[in-house]
């Protein structure tokens, strides 16, 4: 899904540019709300757990291939306000150092994989969260439906973006129909990453988790025939520093392995939107990126001529640039929160 220079005009690039900017002012005002001690490094960790992820493609249809957006999955983990800005961090990373993504497209992608992806996502997980019964089971399925929904509500985005300033005289219906058509497709595989990774750190400390807040139900106790919740249990605080460290250090490797590793055997095939352009001929205007030259352009390391060696060192700075940027970025946001307080 990521949209390469070209695709759309400069009048609706800039346009949804001022889209973007506007929701990134608002959610860094939001992920003040959001961010605590807790969270902050957990949000840089999620920014980095998403873009390993999005390096490993899977097979879907017909050549095509898919990836994560991570819009459902960080709603869900630190909340939507911050969620906007993982993605967002995750698409500038990829854009400047991986020539992946047009920079004069930023503000589509932002506007097409962050906003879309997290609003559509975290609307539908609140909306069923609200009726189905409170329970860790109830929010993985709840994970898995709105990351399922997610993705071809981002390629419906894209197509009115396209009908609004596409670049190529192309039927928009079959331009609809093809997108969303292999897109629904793709949605399973986010809804399956979505759910179990959900499900994983839920298991662990489902405390840290933004959309499982207030699930455990009080114990009631009965004390003069009237039922009152008990006192909640005292827990050490170096247990709770120990176990969430332990969590950061987990997730960390894990988005090592998954880059550094895994990523080479990830399909060579097409994503969605690649595919279709192609067939469509959506890309005939498609123009060079501006960081083509880039020593980690295309998702490897100049100079480095082993092909498994040179995604794996991309893979493996893509993630250590992307942790540091984004656990930057969430202290600055979890650091003017602290000091409108003390103000």
């Amino acid at each position: 899904m990521h949209v390469p220079d070209g695709f759309i005009d400069a009048p609706i690039s800039a346009a949804t540019g001022v889209v973007a900017a506007g929701a990134i002012a608002v959610s860094l005002r939001g992920a003040r709300r959001e961010l605590d001690e807790r969270t902050a490094p957990l949000a840089g960790l999620v920014a980095a757990f998403i873009f390993a992820v999005q390096m490993l493609n899977f097979p879907v249809a017909a050549g095509t291939s898919g990836h994560l957006l991570g819009g459902a999955l960080a709603a869900i983990l630190v909340g939507p306000y911050t969620g906007v800005l993982c993605v967002s961090v995750v698409l500038l990373m990829q854009g400047i150092l991986f020539a992946d993504g047009g920079l004069t497209a930023l503000g589509v992608n932002i506007t097409d994989m962050a906003i879309t992806t997290t609003v559509v996502a975290y609307a539908v997980f609140r909306g069923l969260v609200k009726i189905l019964p409170r329970s860790r089971r109830s929010i993985t399925a709840a994970s898995f439906v709105a990351a399922l929904l997610s993705v071809p509500a981002a390629a419906l985005v894209f197509t009115l973006l396209y009908a609004l300033g596409g670049t190529t005289d192309v039927s928009l219906g079959k331009v609809a129909t093809a997108m969303i058509g292999v897109h629904v497709l793709i949605g399973i595989g986010e809804a399956a990453i979505t759910a179990l990774t959900v499900g994983a750190v839920i298991a662990v400390r489902p405390d840290l988790v933004h959309g499982a807040r207030g699930l455990e139900q009080r114990l009631k106790l009965r004390v003069d025939g009237e039922l009152v919740d008990a006192p909640r249990p005292l827990e050490p605080v170096a247990a709770r520093d120990t176990s969430r460290r332990k969590l950061w250090i987990g997730g960390l490797v894990a988005s090592l392995v998954l880059a550094g590793f895994v990523s080479f055997y990830a399909s060579s095939n097409p994503d969605g939107l690649e595919k279709v352009a192609a067939d469509q001929g959506i890309d005939r205007q498609t123009k060079e990126h501006a960081s083509a030259d880039s020593p980690l352009a295309d998702y490897g390391v100049r100079d480095v001529e082993d092909a498994r060696l040179s995604g794996g060192l991309a893979g493996v700075i893509g993630v250590g640039v992307t942790v540091v940027a984004g656990t930057g970025v969430f202290w600055a946001v979890r650091k003017r929160r602290s000091t409108s307080q003390v103000a």
